[in-house]
């Protein structure tokens, strides 16, 4: 794209929600815009580009290859708002903070940030539900708790302990496929197992099941809760950190002959949140909670 003036905020949201609903009635809406005001936005900013951004046609609405420069600008734009309005707030401890954690670890989060409201009623929170990696640099979230260490300059790391794990089973299973509950890894190729999709984070679990001779994966999913749920179904085995096991009922611990792993549980923000009175005392609240939970 050639070197221009930054287009308009109002122009640019118009663009990205064509982009992400795929038509101008689609994005009218999600903007609160009639599809008439949408379309004339994007003709206007098309006119001052010099340049079509949109293929309108009875299959659907696209983009022009060359606009999606654009759409990323007005995503990095979405979040650096989003960003802003979090930071809003008299108090030190007022304005909202923005946390990323698995759903497998959803509930005592949950419980201490709750408990940490109520002695801040002035703090807001966004508890987000996802096993995906956010992106902290570019603030789609303030904290997010993950398994892996990252590369950015603009992030800061603390390591909070290590989530061990070990293999579970719903007691219908043990009946029908493993009396006694001890499992070999000589065996794992003929058991069915409850495992993550390949596309997630998640690849310490599924190389470790896949390296000792797992090959039935009978359900998979991107969720913890599906996991939990599949597997206290009686649907197979999995692997599952023992901080998210032992509140359960009804899954029981197998014994095994091989070392079952381990992986680093760090709390991760972005650097320039470091000073932030809200964000320091939402990083020391979770911090406490994942050090009990790891326990």
């Amino acid at each position: 794209m050639q070197n221009e003036a930054t287009p308009p905020w109002d122009d640019l949201r118009v663009l990205l929600a064509v982009h992400r609903q795929r038509s101008f009635l689609g994005a009218g809406k999600a903007l609160g815009v009639s599809t008439s005001t949408a379309s004339r936005r994007i003709e206007a900013l098309e006119a001052a580009l010099g340049r079509p951004l949109v293929q309108r046609s009875s299959a659907g609405t696209f983009l022009e290859p060359d606009a999606l420069e654009l759409v990323s600008l007005a995503e990095q734009i979405e979040l650096g708002l989003r960003a802003i309005r979090r930071d809003e707030g008299k108090d030190p401890i007022s304005g909202t903070v923005r946390v990323s954690v698995a759903d497998g670890v959803i509930r005592p989060v949950t419980e201490r940030l709750c408990e940490l409201r109520r002695l801040h009623p002035a703090l807001q929170l966004e508890i987000l539900s996802e096993n995906r990696l956010v992106d902290l640099a570019r603030r789609e979230a303030d904290v997010a708790l993950r398994s892996t260490k990252t590369s950015s300059a603009a992030v800061i790391q603390r390591l909070v302990g290590r989530a061990r794990f070990g293999l579970y089973a719903a007691p219908s299973y043990i009946e029908r496929r493993l009396r006694g509950g001890r499992l070999k890894t000589s065996d794992f190729a003929r058991h069915d197992f409850v495992g993550y999709d390949a596309s997630l984070s998640q690849v310490t679990k599924s190389a470790w099941l896949v390296g000792h001779g797992a090959k039935s994966f009978v359900v998979r999913s991107n969720s913890d809760l599906a996991i939990v749920e599949a597997a206290l179904q009686g649907q197979g085995i999995t692997l599952m950190a023992e901080s998210t096991a032992q509140p359960l009922l009804g899954l029981v611990r197998l014994e095994v002959d091989a070392e079952l792993p381990s992986v680093p549980v760090y709390l991760a923000y972005h650097r320039d949140l470091r000073r932030v009175p809200r964000v320091r005392l939402v990083l020391d609240t979770l911090d406490s909670a994942i050090r009990d939970a790891l326990r």
